[in-house]
């Protein structure tokens, strides 16, 4: 601080050139009687030669300080942005690598859902196939019998289990039961290749697990990452991204980028099923720049632009660690805060304000997952910023708005309580909202729960787990819309309530299968086991192969006519139900009698399907007898 000093007394124009020249002694010489003129000459002379060397030589220290100082915060600054872009950058790698560990786990679903069998692998592998993947292989026990594509892709059927490249960490995710990535390799076709193995074990009826074999994909190399690596060139980067040789080999290879060593690189460590993977990053033209020499001048001059520089130097580095900041708690696809700016901002008023009322609304969009799915991830992208916007406009400054992450969102309110704002966020969550995929102009919508504190929680988390709880329920009564938490009225626990889809068809008391409501085209979309049960069929595909995908070719021949016109005067009458009595073919070619209750669906994705249930008629009879009969007369068949 001693060195600014002086700089600071000059702005002020207060500085004390007697202290300078000679300190007391000085003011002693001011109060004598004046000196001859020659010795005032001389003195005078010495001033003038004494105080621009002064100025001069604190110019320089504090030009050389200056360029110390805002050289060191430029160098911290770009350190900074290169961590954060080495954070972002390396997470973006991990997702992408990711992606394509989940075309294993997939595929592994599949063997297990089998039972061990792949039907129509070649079918399943290629609807997973994308640019950045060379091949998709299933190795049971150990060994490659299938891969997609075949051409050129021969060779890679193999004996893994005991090859002398691949044997050892194939025998570890055997015997540890976790995915190994293997590689990079160079591939035969060109390029470079990850092998990703994925164990598969099956579970007998005593619960027992034994090794199937694997489930193997071929990440091209760079093309699984070629986004991210892309944008660190184009931001002036260069780049060596590294994992480790093998899970118990701390030792790095490198995978792709520079091949030189980098000179005190940026690092970021990261993992990947137990993989070490490193990215390291470095400014091509390094961190620090010494261009700030030229503003060394001479004189007050030199010391006018010094401290101008300086001062624009230290703004602008105090202007990028806001901006830092910002950067830190914003969500960079709506400009909102993200979940630990949020977090960070409600924690701040209920730490100051412990006693007023406040609201937590917890929303997220419905369906989201469909969006993505059908839309793609720029038509999801395209809805949580139509979201976000919506919120920004409809909500008043005061309030604090989040994403939380994924299509979660998080609003704050203060000093108001729940019946203040009920009306408010039910006609927000009321308002019409669209998004656009595929050329087209689509609408979403959106379920909201919220609560209030102290009432119901004296914190930011309790509060946040409450209007989660609320959300959940508003998901569990059908989507879209808006409701309160109530204690002892809502779930604790969103597992609890869970239930996948497939679990609830597949054991409800029935046999159940939709088709298309399409007098043309009645392909069957969906059957549960019983129906596979019922029809003598061992899978989906069994069914859909004896009766060419029609739900008219399970009808007897002779009944097929009167049974679709039953059917559809039933519907054209007015009802949203029909039921029919018929005998249905099994895939022997046998016929059994059943009872059909039917009931036609506007589906969003699927147009006009029925969902139909189907009972055994002589299972029926044996509960019901004659009652039966009574309801059999009342069916037009």
């Amino acid at each position: 601080m001693s060195l600014f000093r002086p700089v600071k007394s000059f702005l002020c124009g207060r500085i004390c050139f007697p202290s300078v020249i000679g300190g007391e002694r000085s003011i002693r010489l001011s109060r004598q009687a004046l000196p001859s003129k020659r010795k005032r000459d001389r003195r005078k002379g010495d001033g003038f030669r004494i105080v621009p060397a002064v100025v001069f030589i604190l110019g320089m220290c504090a030009l050389i300080g200056a360029i110390y100082v805002v050289g060191d915060g430029q160098e911290q600054q770009n350190r900074t942005k290169a961590k954060l872009n080495a954070m972002t950058y390396a997470e973006r790698i991990k997702g992408e690598l990711m992606e394509g560990i989940g075309v294993t786990n997939t595929l592994k679903q599949v063997v297990i859902s089998g039972d061990g069998n792949i039907n129509r692998f070649y079918d399943v592998a290629a609807n997973m196939m994308d640019d950045s993947i060379q091949s998709i292989q299933i190795a049971p026990n150990g060994v490659v019998t299938e891969i997609y594509p075949e051409d050129r892709n021969e060779s890679g059927k193999i004996d893994l289990i005991n090859d002398s490249d691949r044997g050892e960490i194939s025998r570890y995710a055997r015997d540890n039961d976790t995915v190994i990535m293997q590689g990079p390799f160079e591939l035969k076709q060109g390029g470079y290749g990850i092998a990703v193995r994925n164990p598969v074990y099956l579970e007998n009826e005593n619960g027992q697990k034994s090794f199937w074999g694997f489930t193997i994909v071929i990440l091209k190399v760079p093309e699984i990452f070629s986004d991210s690596v892309e944008a660190l060139s184009n931001f002036g980067y260069k780049y060596s991204l590294q994992k480790s040789a093998s899970p118990w080999d701390a030792t790095y290879v490198w995978v792709y980028g520079s091949k030189e060593e980098l000179n005190d690189p940026v690092i970021y460590d990261f993992d990947v099923y137990g993989d070490k993977w490193r990215l390291e990053i470095l400014p091509k033209s390094g961190f620090y720049n010494n261009n700030y020499m030229i503003y060394m001048v001479i004189g007050g001059v030199i010391i006018v632009l010094l401290l101008t520089g300086l001062t624009a130097a230290l703004i602008s580095i105090n202007e990028n660690r806001k901006l830092f900041k910002k950067l830190a708690v914003t969500d960079t696809l709506t400009g909102i805060y993200n979940r630990h700016g949020f977090d960070e901002q409600v924690e701040q008023y209920m730490r100051q304000n412990p006693q007023k009322h406040c609201v937590v609304a917890m929303l997220d969009i419905d369906d989201f997952k469909l969006v993505n799915d059908v839309y793609g991830h720029a038509a999801g992208d395209g809805a949580l910023k139509k979201l976000a916007e919506s919120m920004k406009q409809y909500f008043s400054k005061d309030v604090i708005l989040g994403r939380n992450g994924g299509d979660e969102f998080s609003i704050f309110m203060p000093d108001c309580t729940v019946m203040e704002v009920k009306p408010s966020l039910k006609k927000f969550t009321e308002e019409t909202r669209k998004f656009y995929g595929k050329g087209e102009e689509h609408t979403f919508t959106i379920s909201l729960g919220f609560a209030e504190s102290p009432v119901f929680a004296d914190n930011r988390s309790q509060l946040m787990r409450c209007a989660d709880m609320a959300l959940y329920e508003v998901k569990m009564r059908g989507k879209n819309g808006c409701m309160a938490y109530r204690e002892g009225k809502h779930v604790k626990s969103r597992a609890k309530l869970g239930f996948a889809v497939k679990d609830i068809i597949d054991n409800m008391p029935g046999a159940f299968i939709v088709y298309r409501a399409d007098k043309g085209n009645d392909e069957i979309l969906l059957a549960n086991s019983e129906l596979l049960r019922l029809t003598g069929c061992k899978n989906m595909d069994e069914l859909l192969a004896y009766t060419g995908k029609s739900f008219c070719n399970l009808i007897r021949p002779d009944e097929q006519e009167s049974c679709q016109k039953s059917i559809w005067s039933q519907i054209n009458g007015g009802h949203s139900n029909d039921y029919i009595f018929f005998h249905m073919r099994k895939a022997d070619g046998t016929y059994i009698s059943v009872l059909d209750h039917g009931r036609i669906v506007d589906s969003v994705h699927n147009g006009r399907v029925f969902y139909v249930m189907i009972m055994d008629l002589k299972s029926l009879q044996r509960h019901y007898g004659d009652h039966l009969e009574l309801v059999k007369e009342n069916i037009i068949i």
